[in-house]
């Protein structure tokens, strides 16, 4: 019984990038309630990246996905997601995708295929980091802690997860301790995925984006939730260098360089277990800390 739920779980995840075709290049897709209120930025760039990939017909796979989120995601309506084909070249293929809600664009993509072919190679090595075999999962974490989780939420943030996340460093209330300026965190898909390069991307995409901004708070011990804090990203940007399966552990290692003018900038290696540097990440995201008002 509970390999079928964790089953229904991936299935509900993969429908979620599993697109609806209204026309050529017009895709549509559902929503999933995480529990901010609002449509997870995380999602939409990677159903956008699917959208796009829906219309490159040749073997060639993502190498450099950007994104900007120009409004809130409405829960309650469906996204719809129009592709326009600047190029299609011999080695490289780019689109453009929009992301529609009632009638307004609420995020555009930009994405480059490249097709498979040998170069130099070389990277940095995998910071030594606790095995993910040995630490507590994110989930089992919230749900001893759900006490202290807001009523309206509760239920939301301890449901089942398709993702893994584990984390040397506590993620309760929100992160690591103040002035800790790097943040681990392994993931994985719980179950096996489909060998298809399109569907682990996609994932990748998604899960690059879970707490990722919230890294540009832990240097001012702001804790994400914290009453006086706006927290909203402003791009997103992924660049993938190896292939590599999302359903096999991942280590994201994120750090913040810089925040300024309530904007804060955060970015990210994913590496595999063997070591691997498989994609680089980067976001702009808004952080207004509005102060208490005085009595």
């Amino acid at each position: 019984m509970p390999h079928i739920v964790l089953m229904s779980i991936v299935t509900e995840l993969l429908e979620l990038l599993e697109l609806e075709t209204l026309e050529v290049n017009i895709y549509r897709g559902k929503n999933r309630d995480l529990g901010t209120g609002r449509v997870f930025g995380g999602q939409v760039f990677a159903q956008a990246l699917v959208a796009a990939r829906r219309t490159v017909d040749d073997a060639r796979e993502a190498h450099s996905v950007h994104g900007y989120f120009l409004r809130p995601g409405d829960l309650k309506a469906p996204i719809v997601y129009f592709v326009d084909r600047p190029r299609d070249g011999g080695t490289f293929t780019s689109r453009r995708v929009t992301a529609i809600q009632h009638g307004e664009a609420i995020f555009h993509l930009s994405a480059s295929f490249h097709i498979e072919e040998p170069g130099l190679d070389h990277q940095v090595p995998m910071p030594e980091v606790q095995d993910p075999d040995s630490i507590k999962p994110e989930l089992e974490q919230v749900r001893e802690n759900a006490a202290v989780l807001p009523p309206e939420l509760r239920t939301v943030l301890t449901q089942d997860r398709p993702i893994d996340f584990r984390s040397p460093q506590s993620h309760l209330p929100g992160g690591p301790s103040a002035g800790e300026s790097q943040r681990y965190v392994w993931f994985r898909v719980i179950d096996r995925l489909p060998d298809d390069p399109i569907v682990h991307q996609a994932i990748m995409a998604y899960a690059s984006d879970y707490g990722f901004l919230p890294t540009a708070l832990f240097t001012h011990g702001v804790r994400y939730g914290d009453p006086r804090l706006f927290l909203a990203s402003l791009d997103h940007t992924l660049w993938m260098h190896r292939p590599f399966r999302a359903d096999e552990w991942l280590l994201y290692v994120m750090d913040s360089p810089t925040a300024f003018g309530a904007r804060g900038f955060v970015r990210g290696q994913i590496f595999t277990r063997s070591g691997q540097l498989v994609a680089s990440v980067a976001q702009e995201g808004l952080l207004r800390l509005k102060e208490p008002k005085l009595p």
